[in-house]
């Protein structure tokens, strides 16, 4: 059996000094097919180009049962013809609030938070987070005090696109903590920096269009949908998160398989603090497979969690704390970034590098002994699937 890749600490470490941030979106041709309202997007690279993605609504089959799957394997598959190799990353929930917010005012500038990983994220050919706060400048800041009201500054934005994200997933329970203007706003600050958000929109059937980007000549499909906090659950006249239901997840992959050569599904998902996927995460991961995902990446629970494989398939159920001020225990403080290789439209491998995050939000590529238990963590939990 494959246990989950350490990557070299030694060589990630390495990349610290080596960051460029970037200032402003780079200048493209490509417009967006977003909602209503949504900025130009402009990619980082000629090689990512955002396309058309219209959703069409499908009938629901039944709904499909979980199974025992085998623990997660790292493959390398050598490729018979030459396709471009291309590199995905994603990381943890993103909470610039609260204590992190605090030391942000303090400070004057998010940017610090990212300059150890920075490089590593802007390495990547598409970079993609998820946002589980309001990011605006109509909020009170809470101060570092105890509080469910997640909010941050609008040059939250400035410093995401800087460290290197394109893409950012809003389909979470916090992201309409500023209100319904504080929730706009959130929106309108990514696409103004040139982050594209994807799982929220004026109403439901906004928030379940999939964003479509081009690498390489290979097209993305990204879907989000979130299960935790209804207040955030979009209507059909009123503004907010896809709902993570059977019905709406069909769809969902269903549109983007139509304009997609792969599809990636990111549900905000499961119960907090845990390694261990509940049932209706593994009801749902077995639905998005099914469906006709060809990547699951989860989050929400605020600890990493298990991998599992489904129908070759790869489960990703849980990536930890990538910015939070959650201090109170080690596991609480750790956090994986999910680096995922493809030859052309195959999945041919992956890798998770092991992260820490301090009270004020820095993020540090944690060292050996740390990266050992983070995951040694997710390898028992992905056992406990087999």
């Amino acid at each position: 059996m494959s246990r989950v890749k350490l990557l070299s600490v030694v060589l990630i470490l390495g990349l610290v000094n080596a960051c460029q941030f970037r200032t402003e979106p780079q200048p493209s041709a490509n417009t967006p097919v977003n909602p209503p309202g949504a900025a130009t997007y402009a990619p980082a690279s000629s090689d990512l180009v955002l396309t058309d993605t219209p959703t069409p609504f499908l009938p629901l089959p039944p709904t499909p049962t979980a199974s025992p799957i085998p623990s997660p394997t790292i493959t390398s598959t050598p490729s018979p013809t030459s396709l471009p190799v291309i590199t995905l990353l994603f990381t943890g929930v993103i909470v610039p609030a609260r204590c992190v917010q605090s030391a942000i005012d303090a400070r004057g500038s998010p940017d610090y938070i990212y300059t150890e990983v920075c490089d590593l994220i802007q390495q990547a050919d598409l970079a993609v987070g998820t946002l589980n706060a309001s990011i605006n400048d109509t909020s009170d800041h809470t101060g570092c005090i105890e509080t469910y009201k997640l909010v941050g500054s609008s040059n939250n934005a400035d410093a995401l696109a800087s460290a290197g994200f394109d893409v950012m997933s809003v389909a979470t329970n916090h992201i309409k903590n500023g209100g319904n203007p504080g929730f706009f706003s959130t929106l309108d600050n990514l696409r103004r920096v040139g982050i594209v958000p994807v799982g929220a929109g004026s109403n439901l059937e906004e928030a379940l269009q999939p964003v479509v980007l081009s690498v390489k000549g290979v097209r993305f499909g990204i879907v989000s949908l979130g299960m935790i906090e209804p207040m955030a659950f979009a209507g059909a006249d009123t503004p907010g998160i896809a709902v993570l239901t059977d019905e709406n997840l069909l769809s969902a992959i269903v549109a983007a398989r139509k304009v997609s050569d792969v599809v990636i599904a990111m549900p905000h998902w499961g119960p907090e603090d845990t390694p261990n996927p509940d049932r209706f995460q593994l009801r749902f991961a077995q639905a998005l497979v099914e469906a006709g995902a060809n990547l699951v990446v989860g989050n929400h629970t605020h600890v990493v969690q298990a991998v599992q494989e489904i129908d070759g398939i790869t489960v990703f159920y849980g990536l930890g704390n990538f910015v939070f001020d959650q201090t109170w225990d080690l596991a609480h403080q750790q956090g994986v970034i999910l680096r995922v290789t493809f030859e052309g439209t195959q999945m041919v491998g992956y890798e998770l590098i092991p992260t820490h995050v301090d009270g004020n939000g820095t993020v540090h590529i944690a060292g050996p002994e740390e990266s050992a238990q983070v995951l040694d963590r997710i390898q028992q939990a992905s056992d406990r699937l087999r």
